[in-house]
């Protein structure tokens, strides 16, 4: 009987660590996220907490797989992949078949667009402004004093629109304030940084051309109110999952598989022709 081979992918960001180990490329069995990212105690932390899950320990990892703003930081890994072919692998893995990724992280956002065997085809990316990122809206939550996990949730109290213009950060956060002295309501302005989140996004999307399926992934992916927003701007249907922030670490850990088998398949080969 064939032995089960564990590997692990990790995703550093820059907001946030995740790690995932799977069994034989194809199962999850064991996940964590440790809400500090690079440059932190984050990825220490998260790998922590997996192996606990796990029940075991780091020798029984057959291969690791780093991706992320901070891949190049972890000791442990064995190789180091970037973070689109990650988001492609690991969507793909969420979502058979899935033609347009949108990846919102904390400090960058993502477009994939792919030819629906998990291929990347082309991608777009917005990396110099906060604006559209979890990080923008982690700024806006603390302005409103708002979980930032309760933010959907407010902004669908929402009764009247109200717009948020300016497309950077710094500006916006004047903007917010400047509505609540008005006294606009805290759901309103919620809704209106949504509204405007979801416009930055999707005009990013349609840079790199969008092709159903659509798939959101990243922490961002959990605010309903985005997600529907930006399905409007692009007039298609988005899919989302419960483990889409951890997108990244599931392709990673499922690169580490395939880079695992092919060493012993290397090995293999070698002991063969040494005979």
């Amino acid at each position: 009987m064939q032995q089960d081979i564990f590997t692990m992918g990790v995703d550093i960001g820059s907001s946030a660590s995740k790690c995932i180990i799977m069994k034989n490329g194809d199962a999850i069995v064991a996940k964590s996220l440790a809400s500090v990212g690079a440059g932190t105690s984050g990825p220490e932390k998260a790998i922590a907490e997996v192996l606990s899950q796990f029940g075991g320990s780091l020798s029984q990892i057959s291969w690791i797989c780093a991706t992320g703003y901070g891949r190049n930081s972890l000791k442990e890994a064995n190789k180091e992949v970037s973070e689109l072919s990650c988001h492609a692998k690991g969507a793909h893995f969420l979502f058979p078949g899935v033609k347009t990724v949108i990846d919102i992280g904390g400090q960058d956002v993502k477009a994939l667009h792919m030819d629906g065997a998990g291929r990347l085809l082309n991608f777009v990316m917005n990396d110099k402004c906060a604006a559209g990122t979890g990080r923008f809206l982690d700024v806006m939550s603390r302005v409103l004093e708002t979980k930032i996990s309760d933010l959907a949730q407010e902004g669908a109290k929402s009764t009247k629109k109200v717009t948020i213009s300016s497309t950077c950060t710094v500006f916006s956060e004047s903007e917010v304030i400047s509505h609540l002295a008005n006294n606009e309501t805290i759901p309103d302005v919620i809704n209106g940084i949504h509204r405007s989140v979801a416009s930055r996004i999707a005009g990013l999307a349609k840079r790199v051309g969008v092709e159903a399926p659509v798939v959101m992934t990243g922490g961002v992916a959990s605010n309903f109110e985005v997600v529907r927003y930006v399905s409007e701007e692009l007039n298609a249907s988005i899919a989302t999952s419960p483990l889409s922030q951890y997108n990244g670490a599931i392709g990673a850990a499922i690169y580490a598989f395939e880079a695992y088998r092919h060493q012993l398949e290397d090995d293999a080969l070698t002991i063969g022709t040494s005979k």
